[in-house]
């Protein structure tokens, strides 16, 4: 059974035009707000011992010391500032990269591709050596082609940020592309997990990228 003392952690994502509401609702559930700022992140303590850590998209963000109101307002205002956001998607046989540029991103800029990357054999011996060895290529042109795609897509732009998503493991090899470099060197630490690569999929990161993550623990109620 659970008790009064207990914490209840939970994980919230919040878009930049609802945050200051959220907060203020956060408030008024849970009594007056404290507030303690990072580089990377807001946290506002409330009476009752409620906590919202909440993680600010594209550090570092410098706030200046405001009330809890005004300092959800500059956090929306930094998440939704003009800037530059390269998006760069890789799954195995599959690539997304765009460019969002304005307050409102758009997108700017983009190619969506594929490669045929057949799945592993349960066949044995020399004929699945074979069939590693063949997919170990495929899975190599893969990554080469989204390479070239995101140095095409990227090359007519400074980009501010890189936001990256997919599958991680892809992106082992495609860092040490002498092309990307400077990219990856704007890349946030947040990484976006998504389906396939898709344009319709491509379209919707703002949405993710921007949203401030929340880290939301509350007392515990009885139950």
């Amino acid at each position: 059974m659970a008790t009064g003392d207990a914490a209840q952690s939970r994980r919230l994502e919040i878009a930049p035009d609802r945050f200051a509401g959220w907060i203020e609702s956060f408030g008024e559930q849970h009594g007056e707000l404290k507030t303690a700022r990072c580089d990377d992140s807001v946290t506002f303590t409330a009476d009752d011992g409620a906590v919202a850590q909440c993680l600010v998209p594209f550090p570092p963000v410098h706030l200046a010391e405001a009330g809890p109101a005004e300092l959800a307002k500059l956090v929306a205002e930094h998440a939704t500032a003009d800037r530059v956001v390269g998006v760069f998607l890789v799954r195995l046989g599959g690539y997304a990269a765009g460019v969002f540029t304005g307050t409102s991103p758009v997108l700017a800029a983009s190619k969506v591709g594929s490669r045929l990357v057949h799945g592993r054999s349960a066949a044995g011996g020399q004929s699945q050596q074979r069939f590693a060895r063949r997919r170990e290529n495929q899975a190599h042109q893969a990554v080469a082609a989204a390479a070239d795609t995101a140095a095409a897509v990227f090359g007519h732009y400074q980009l501010d940020a890189l936001v990256l998503g997919g599958d991680r493991r892809a992106f082992a090899s495609i860092r040490t592309d002498r092309r990307l470099v400077p990219y990856f060197d704007v890349a946030v630490e947040s990484f976006l997990t998504v389906p396939d690569p898709r344009l319709a999929v491509l379209k919707d990161t703002p949405r993710l990228f921007r949203a401030v993550r929340i880290r939301l623990t509350e007392p515990g109620q009885p139950s």
